[in-house]
């Protein structure tokens, strides 16, 4: 088969990557007032600049700045959001992995002003990507529209400002449709807009959470889904659009579980992106059978190498799930990746810098194996 030239790339990866003890360190050091921000963006920009030449080295067609810059990979984004601020709620959410329950607390947020957008969000962050990137192509990472009402929900909505939340929904996708078009002026033709709500939902567990604080369960990823496609309407010719969806990563370990099947209609046949980030690393994941929604013309991305363990996956078994994916979509509109980002808070998942390289690289091999 050809070589992919447009994202999504058959070797590609989520965007989150496994941040340098140098990194860490100087982290701490500026929140405990020992080096200032500027001494910090610097240890940031020597970290990226090694982990894209990592990138590049490996053979992949696509960098990003493994979001070195970011606590988290959505609410660094989301607090920067005119209208929009933390709260002193905190918010508990349940993870779970092999070994047990691990609880993450986090801020909770609150929209009490118009929402809006004053400047380009991570605009200098991509600037400073675009500028050190050889032979690959810089992709942004972003949050989705869906994450901003998924945290919070109409609660977090204050009603003085939006006494109808369809006016809130108006806002926020003008808001994002300006993030687009001002990101693509800058130069980005490949943007991620990560989306673990789509996948959530897909879980009759959460679903029955979301009923219960009087959420609409069955419709709200037809909800989001309309407001994405709002967003990207009128995106710049030449910008490549992606979706990740999972359901959930932190410290290895994963909130929502079952298959696709829920939202897989609405969202492979509606959301308007060119392709599809989708987790199928392990059993609580489904099987591929949602994927005879997928139209003609659109990639999916196999996320079949977990990022959540270090064993190292069998080349013939992605190869195995491969041939069983190309049952329901061609051979042709697949791609393969990690299941999600390799550390989508800072504290990053369970496995070292060289096992992370390990799975790219098997990414990589095993996508020239398939497809040439």
């Amino acid at each position: 088969m050809p070589r992919r030239d447009l994202p999504p790339f058959r070797a590609d990866h989520v965007g989150s990557l496994l941040r340098p003890q140098q990194l860490l360190q100087a982290r701490t050091d500026h929140a405990e007032g020992r080096i200032d921000a500027a001494e910090l963006r610097s240890v940031e920009d020597d970290a990226i600049r090694e982990v894209v030449q990592m990138q590049e080295d490996l053979g992949l067609q696509t960098a990003t700045d493994g979001e070195f810059r970011r606590t988290s990979w959505h609410m660094d984004f989301i607090y920067q959001l005119d209208g929009v601020h933390r709260t002193d709620e905190k918010i508990e959410v349940h993870f779970r992995n092999a070994d047990g329950n691990l609880d993450f607390t986090t801020a909770a947020l609150t929209v009490d002003g118009r929402v809006g957008l004053d400047h380009t969000i991570f605009g200098h962050d991509f600037e400073f990507l675009k500028s050190v990137v050889t032979r690959s192509t810089p992709k942004l990472t972003i949050p989705s529209p869906s994450m901003v009402h998924y945290r919070g929900g109409p609660a977090a909505i204050d009603k003085s400002v939006y006494p109808d939340e369809d006016a809130f929904w108006s806002d926020l996708s003008a808001a994002y449709a300006d993030q687009v078009k001002q990101i693509a002026a800058l130069g980005c033709t490949y943007l991620q807009l990560d989306d673990t709500s789509l996948a959530y939902l897909n879980d009759p567990a959460e679903r029955a959470q979301l009923q219960e604080k009087g959420g609409d369960a069955e419709h709200q990823h037809e909800r989001y889904i309309r407001q994405i496609n709002i967003a990207l309407a009128d995106r710049p010719e030449g910008l490549r659009v992606t979706t990740h969806m999972c359901r959930g990563n932190y410290r290895s370990s994963w909130t929502a579980e079952g298959g696709y099947d829920f939202v897989a209609e609405a969202l492979f046949g509606g959301l308007e992106v060119d392709g599809f980030f989708c987790e199928w690393d392990d059993e609580r994941s489904g099987g591929f059978e949602p994927l005879r929604y997928v139209p003609e013309g659109k990639l999916v991305v196999l996320g079949l190498v977990t990022t959540k363990r270090p064993e190292l996956e069998s080349k013939d078994e992605l190869k195995r799930r491969i041939d069983e994916a190309a049952k329901y979509v061609p051979l042709d509109q697949l791609c393969l990746s990690g299941q999600c980002g390799f550390s989508s808070t800072v504290e990053g998942n369970n496995l070292t810098i060289d096992q992370e390289k390990a799975k790219l690289s098997l990414i990589v091999e095993t996508a020239a194996d398939v497809w040439g």
